[in-house]
Order: C-alpha cells, then structure tokens, then sequence
C-alpha cells in the first residue's frame, strides 16, 4: 500500500511540473508576443521617419538646384 502512494505521488508530482512548465511557456510566450509587436510598431516609425526626412531632403536638394540655376 505505501508503495502504491509513493506512485501516486511521483506521477502526481510529475503531472504537476509539467502543467507549471506549460503555464510558464504560455507566459514566455505571450511577454516574446508583445517584444515583437513593440519592435515592429517601433521599425513602422523608423520607417515613416526615415521617408519624412528623405522628403525634406528632396525638398531642400530641389530648392537649392533652383537658386544655382537662377
């Protein structure tokens, strides 16, 4: 009869482990979710950054073409 506890208990504990290690990847895994969503909502910004300042260097090259020409 102890034997049959002391079973139960190495597989209740076993079971127990393994739903504390899935609970902790569920964790990981949404924390790694939102590092991705942040990255990719700061790359989107760089992004639109990088192409206002393009613009604003066409703009001021165009302007500084004119005033050569004239």
């Amino acid at each position: 009869m102890a034997l049959d506890n002391v079973i139960l208990a190495i597989i209740i504990g076993t079971l127990a482990a393994i739903v504390y290690s899935l609970r902790v990847l569920v964790l990981l895994e949404r924390r790694i979710a939102r590092m991705d969503e942040n990255i990719e909502k700061m790359s989107h910004h760089i992004e639109a950054e990088a192409q206002r300042i393009e613009a604003e260097e066409m703009k001021i090259e165009s302007n500084v073409g004119k005033k050569k020409k004239k």
